[in-house]
């Protein structure tokens, strides 16, 4: 079943039978153009960013108690463990929003097969590929891959024991890393998702 917000599944093959051509063609056309774009459209993209702009504000307040936790005198501390509850308090509701937006792109993707296999539209289907929208996926992707490398390895490499202290290395470290799996996600997302309409139209 798919969300009240979300276009319903077609019929049975035994009810589009019965059904005129002309209405089931033009349903599954506009079904997938709206389901293309909620899997890979741009506004898909800015919402990944987003998730990951709320991670790298909660991981913000996690090296910053870190660090107040590392100076060792009492009110630091007592600054550590605002902050540490600042960052818990973001972190967790980003992790249910990233929890909800996969749930939400397997929805998708179970309509865009369920609509795919419902005929057949070379001109509907041919623009299933959406090879633009890939390719801004992969390259910016690619660039915010490189930016999330270059920050975890040029941290590690150039810290330096009595002036750099743990708390910063493993704030930098971290942002790092959630720039690396943001487009690591929406890399393997468009990759993913070209995959997935070559075969819907090679198989239609």
């Amino acid at each position: 079943m798919s969300r009240p917000d979300l276009p319903p599944p077609p019929p049975p093959a035994h009810v589009r039978a019965w059904m005129d051509e002309t209405v089931v063609r033009a349903d599954r056309a506009h079904f997938l153009r709206d389901l293309s774009r909620r899997s890979l459209g741009l506004g898909r993209l800015l919402l990944l960013w987003s998730v990951s702009a709320v991670f790298l504000l909660g991981w913000s307040f996690v090296g910053m108690a870190v660090m107040a936790f590392e100076s060792g005198d009492p009110l630091s501390a007592v600054f550590g463990m605002v902050y540490a509850v600042l960052g818990a308090g973001v972190l967790i509701p980003a992790g249910f929003w990233f929890a909800w937006g996969a749930r939400r792109d397997r929805q998708v993707r179970r309509l865009l097969s369920a609509w795919a296999e419902a005929g057949r539209d070379p001109a509907t289907d041919s623009r299933l590929r959406a090879p633009g929208l890939s390719l801004t996926w992969l390259l910016s992707s690619f660039a915010l891959g490189a930016l999330g490398l270059w920050t975890t390895f040029a941290v590690a490499a150039t810290a330096r024991p009595g002036h750099d202290t743990y708390g910063e290395v493993t704030y930098f470290m971290g942002i790092g890393m959630i720039l690396w799996i943001t487009a690591l996600l929406g890399a393997a997302k468009a990759a993913a998702h070209y995959r997935w309409a070559v075969r819907a139209l090679h198989r239609t």
